[in-house]
């Protein structure tokens, strides 16, 4: 009898401790795979680290709120250099692991170039907030990238439109001219549509002047610069080619308030080196400047840095290119949640499932105040055709200690943008032997 009774606890010993295992494995399996590219070395690595920080942080605010109804976010960084090259090694390491990588976000236009052709087979969205392939907008063609809130040809637009309210009108630009000091690289080639599309229309010149990566040898750049006395320039730059410019424009008495940058070149790291050297120098922002005051700022740092768990210095916390980092992730973070409205709650969602999500994010104030972002971001609406959202920015001037919003809200014109998308989008679909969605693909 004591046999039967030791052989009958032994059976719902292993049972429970199967039970329990089981229930290990599942709370370990109720996490959402986010691979985090990220660049803290190298001459891009001042703007890479805050971004990357931003990006973090806010991974860890979702999981210090539950998580995405419940499901945690697992997130692994890779240091790629801002090199395609290693940024695609990234990407083929991680896609794998921990059950397939739901998202990538490659922070480069050169890695998302790459990425664009492996995405489809590995069926992994790429989320680019304001940069890589502009004419991915059209999500007809480009099923499964995602360049949320903004494209290059957005930012473009828009400073040719603040150039034009500064002169009294689109119609006084006839006969300027106008500089651009440009990446030579796809992030600063992306520029050439728009720009060019514009001075067509408007009978301005463009001056165009191309600089080597990383851009710390400008001096011949800025001699031309000095020779043909632009009535403005556009500095569409990244990392060290900033600040570079800057002080070359110092050195040559350019005025740095006829300097109109990208969203890539208007951050703190661009300008705190020259600090009131760059006393009136203009970028466009993508939607959000530094705030230090946003509801997010302020939780991240109550939630995470008071308690010792944030990603960087607290100080950082709010400027720029972090709240750029955590704007991604937030996107990001509502599309796997979109997705789990169709999908299914409180589950681990796929690739394809999270790429829905993306193609079907409503994220109204309502939603963007709750989750922190409010006055941090306008409303964004996705769709099958639409894979951008929203196309609007401002202007953010540096006043030698910080940047301050300079304009109102301006928008993309559409008119230009959208035929140029089309059009372009088009051309990649023809090239790849591509067939452009079907309305029943849409609802897929």
């Amino acid at each position: 009898m004591k046999l039967r009774k030791f052989a009958l606890s032994s059976v719902l010993a292993a049972v429970g401790a199967s039970a329990l295992l089981a229930g290990s494995a599942l709370a370990q399996n109720k996490e959402q795979y986010i691979p985090v590219l990220s660049y803290r070395t190298g001459p891009y690595a001042p703007n890479g680290i805050p971004i990357a920080n931003g990006t973090m942080d806010y991974y860890k605010l979702v999981n210090a709120r539950g998580g995405v109804n419940g499901v945690k976010i697992l997130f692994e960084e890779c240091e790629t250099g801002y090199d395609t090259a290693r940024s695609v090694e990234c990407y083929e390491r991680l896609k794998g692991k921990n059950g397939g990588a739901s998202v990538i976000q490659p922070w480069s236009t050169g890695a998302t170039f790459a990425i664009t052709e492996k995405a489809p087979g590995d069926k992994i969205p790429i989320v680019t907030l304001g940069y890589g392939r502009s004419e991915s907008a059209d999500g007809t063609v480009f099923k499964w990238n995602f360049p949320l809130a903004g494209n290059y040809w957005v930012a473009g637009d828009v400073i040719i439109q603040a150039i034009g309210k500064r002169e009294g009108g689109l119609d006084k630009l006839k006969g300027k001219k106008i500089a651009l000091v440009y990446h030579d690289s796809p992030f600063g080639k992306e520029s050439l549509p728009i720009l060019q599309e514009r001075a067509q229309s408007h009978g301005f010149e463009l001056q165009l002047l191309p600089v080597t990566a990383p851009g710390v040898e400008q001096k011949a750049t800025w001699l031309q610069v000095r020779q043909s006395r632009p009535d403005y320039t556009i500095l569409w730059g990244f990392g060290v080619m900033n600040s570079t410019a800057l002080k070359e424009a110092q050195a040559t008495g350019y005025p740095r308030e006829k300097m109109y940058g990208v969203w890539w070149s208007g951050a703190e790291p661009d300008v705190q080196d020259v600090g009131a050297g760059a006393k009136g120098y203009n970028s466009v922002v993508l939607q959000s400047s530094a705030d230090f005051n946003a509801k997010v700022t302020k939780e991240a740092l109550a939630t995470l840095h008071a308690k010792g768990q944030g990603t960087g210095p607290k100080e950082e916390v709010g400027q720029v290119l972090y709240l750029r980092g955590a704007m991604s992730a937030m996107l990001t973070v509502e599309g796997i949640r979109a997705a789990q409205e169709r999908f299914g709650k409180g589950k681990v969602m796929t690739g394809e499932q999270v790429r829905w999500g993306l193609e079907n994010l409503n994220l109204t104030q309502a939603k963007l105040d709750a989750l922190g972002f409010g006055g941090v971001l306008r409303p964004i609406s996705t769709s099958c055709a639409d894979h951008m959202g929203a196309s609007w920015a401002r202007i953010h001037t540096w006043d030698g200690k910080a940047w301050n919003i300079t304009s109102d809200w301006m928008q993309g014109d559409e008119q230009i943008i959208k035929p140029m998308v089309k059009a372009q989008a088009a051309k990649y679909a023809a090239d790849k032997k591509l067939t452009p969605r079907t309305p029943a693909d849409c609802q897929s």
